[in-house]
């Protein structure tokens, strides 16, 4: 249709502004809640938003924002397990980690972009998305996955590569830094580091508790991530003591708690439970953000979880019992005894825990991974396709290894 001259006078003229400008705070805000992958392209905008991007002070921005919000869009677990290496395989490593959604119906591989000359990485834990994997020869590494980047650790010259040491991996919240805490018992003597990301150095720690002087020997009886719970990381500790002249050795076992922020040791109580039988396993865990204490037993049957959780942290009376259990209630037929093993708690509350089972005597020995609701006890089954788990621990976005000393790319 042809307008009229008179028809265009009266059309409204749309003006193209020389200058938009919103203010830097209403900017800042929209910036945060973009997934890393975005953040990392607008990096190339200019100058002024790469440094913006690159400052620490806005990447301990974006991982608040991301908890005060609950942005799960992008979040959920990492799972450390074996690898099915053939035996003509060359490969070094024997571990993978994959990548799941928070419903586990999504699973991915994440290739491990390092190597170790064991073959062997054992998992410390993941915080904020920064994972922490270590191995015998005292080789450790922080890496990012979601922004391809790792970092190697300077070595503890004077822990003893074979001596397998225990560590832990946290943030610290107060000085926007990560922290690994490493534990070598020297039998009766501990020998503490503490590594902090931003010094990219080790410093020494003393253990500040008194203990009797009956202790021969000290063990920490977890191959799991350290659960990060209040500040503190924690670790199940066995005490081997003398009794008395003649009276041979006994064995208890503690909490021992760091405390990331003021770098001090702390002694918290286990709930009183009964002894159950010999080969009963206790393990540290967390659940919704609360310390957790789960026992797996032997029964007549098959074997049993029982969850404890200390409602309010350090508080003895607080320990309360969750739910127990059961192998009885597996989904799955078998015709021998059932091998369960606690993996850990999701955000959300479900259990992860692995059964081995075989559908008859002579089958070879399955694994099977099931989630489990402690409230209603029921069983979902979820394939992760792995030799064996080894360990869980949550997995969000973070921007952390952007920038820094001896940082590599892949």
């Amino acid at each position: 249709m042809i307008q009229t001259k008179e028809a265009r006078q009266h059309r409204p003229i749309l003006r193209r502004r020389k200058e938009l400008h919103l203010p830097d705070d209403i900017v800042f805000q929209i910036v945060e809640r973009l997934p890393v992958k975005s953040l990392l392209r607008f990096r190339c905008v200019c100058k002024s938003w790469k440094s913006y991007i690159n400052d620490p002070k806005f990447i301990s921005n974006f991982i608040s924002t991301r908890y005060i919000n609950n942005h799960d869009d992008d979040d959920g677990y990492v799972i450390h397990m074996e690898k099915n290496v053939s035996f003509n395989s060359s490969a070094k490593s024997e571990v993978c980690t994959v990548a799941c959604d928070r419903t586990f119906e999504s699973i991915s591989e994440l290739r491990i972009p390092f190597s170790f000359e064991s073959g062997v990485a054992f998992f410390v834990g993941s915080c904020n998305g920064l994972l922490c994997l270590w191995n015998l020869d005292a080789d450790m590494y922080l890496w990012n996955p979601s922004i391809r980047k790792f970092k190697r650790l300077p070595s503890c010259t004077d822990l003893k590569p074979h001596r397998r040491a225990t560590l832990g991996f946290a943030y610290d919240s107060q000085i926007n830094d990560y922290k690994v805490v490493r534990i070598w018992f020297d039998y009766h003597k501990p020998v503490i580091k503490v590594y902090t990301l931003s010094l990219d150095s080790w410093e020494i720690v003393e253990l500040g508790i008194s203990w009797s002087p009956n202790v021969v020997y000290y063990q920490v009886n977890s191959d799991m991530p350290s659960p990060f719970v209040s500040g503190h990381l924690h670790w199940m500790l066995i005490r081997i003591e003398r009794r008395g002249e003649g009276q041979g050795m006994r064995n208890n076992r503690m909490i021992l708690s760091f405390d990331v922020n003021s770098e001090k040791f702390n002694e918290l109580p286990l709930p009183d439970v009964e002894r159950g039988s010999f080969k009963e396993q206790k393990c540290l865990t967390s659940f919704k953000g609360k310390l957790a204490l789960s026992i797996l037993g032997e029964q007549p049957h098959g074997t049993s979880i029982s969850i404890w959780v200390m409602r309010e942290y350090g508080v003895h009376e607080s320990w309360n019992k969750l739910c127990v259990v059961s192998a009885e209630n597996t989904v799955f037929v078998v015709s021998d005894k059932i091998l369960t093993r606690s993996i850990g708690f999701t955000k959300d509350g479900p259990l992860l825990i692995q059964k081995n089972y075989k559908k008859t005597k002579r089958s070879r020995l399955k694994n099977k991974y099931v989630l489990i609701d402690p409230e209603t006890l029921h069983e979902k089954a979820i394939s992760i396709k792995g030799e064996n788990v080894l360990a869980m621990d949550s997995y969000m976005e973070n921007l952390a290894l952007l920038d820094g000393a001896n940082v590599e790319s892949y």
